[in-house]
């Protein structure tokens, strides 16, 4: 009985050692998700900001506002100066009409001189001083156009300084780029933000990256768009199991980060790999997982 039960125990253990084997994972990781920092776009108070830390936000609203009294009151008085340097071009219109006019009825005068000199009831210095007359309406002409020129290229400096500060205006407006949860709240409505500095931080936890590391060794096992299992923790004893794909494998080797759990792991080189994985609401940020390579198809 006793040499029956001796031989028996290395067979047991075995055959334990063998399924425990079967059942190891592959890679370990943690689930970590694409994180947007939300900041602010311009200087001022907060005006109101409708962010809550949990919720769900769609992409392309408006989730808050920066005080822009200032930019309106420069945006005001942009658009004064443009409209009183266009009321001077009206006015340089008005002049231009005039000149134009003048010389009209100057060349219809020497017209008439020149009939009048033909038939010798005119002098030539008459004539003389009609083509000094024309020269000068000609030259008040050219003078009263060429201040077009300076007018238009204050137009439209004023124009861009208008569309300046309308991107200003814009940029105060806080709109959340994407589709998500709000995971940290930085900044209350009634605060005084500036430029860069984060409101808010969003992410897209309907789905989540498993970043595992694998050996060398591992490679041929493993490819983009493989499907994998991934488990994580249920309770104490037991995992849950949902199926992942791998979506990137990195190109260069690196030391395995020391959150891995044997020292023998720690010391090797790994190459890091992601793997995408559907959330239902039961995954977080930060949470450990493993997987276990499918056969390759």
């Amino acid at each position: 009985m006793k040499k029956t039960l001796l031989i028996a125990l290395p067979v047991y253990f075995l055959i334990s050692s063998c399924s425990g084997d079967k059942d190891r994972p592959d890679a370990y990781g943690t689930f970590e998700a694409t994180e947007v920092t939300v900041s602010s776009q311009a200087n001022g108070k907060i005006l109101f900001l409708k962010v809550e830390e949990g919720q769900v936000l769609d992409s392309n609203v408006l989730v808050g506002i920066v005080d822009t009294l200032d930019m309106d009151l420069r945006k005001s008085q942009a658009r004064e100066q443009q409209l009183a340097t266009s009321t001077r071009r009206d006015d340089l219109a008005a002049q231009t009409a005039v000149q134009e006019q003048n010389k009209t009825n100057i060349l219809v005068e020497k017209a008439r001189v020149e009939r009048l000199l033909k038939d010798g009831a005119a002098t030539t210095k008459q004539m003389d001083d009609i083509i000094a007359s024309l020269n000068l309406a000609d030259k008040q002409i050219a003078s009263v156009k060429s201040q077009y020129a300076s007018l238009d290229a204050q137009v439209s400096t004023f124009n861009k300084q208008i569309d300046q500060i309308n991107n200003s205006i814009a940029d105060a407006h806080i709109i959340n780029p994407i589709k998500g949860t709000v995971l940290i709240k930085y900044a209350e409505p009634n605060e005084v933000t500036t430029f860069g500095k984060p409101v808010y931080k969003i992410a897209n936890l309907t789905s989540l990256d498993l970043r595992v590391y694998v050996s060398g060794a591992q490679l041929p096992y493993i490819k983009i768009g493989q499907k994998v299992e991934v488990r994580y923790d249920r309770d104490e004893k037991t995992n849950n199991s949902v199926e992942g794909e791998v979506t990137w494998i990195s190109e260069t080797a690196e030391f395995t980060p020391k959150t891995i759990q044997t020292k023998e792991e720690r010391v090797n080189l790994v190459y890091a790999a992601k793997v995408r994985v559907k959330n239902d609401g039961t995954l977080k940020i930060g949470m450990p997982g493993e997987i276990r390579f499918m056969p390759l198809k």
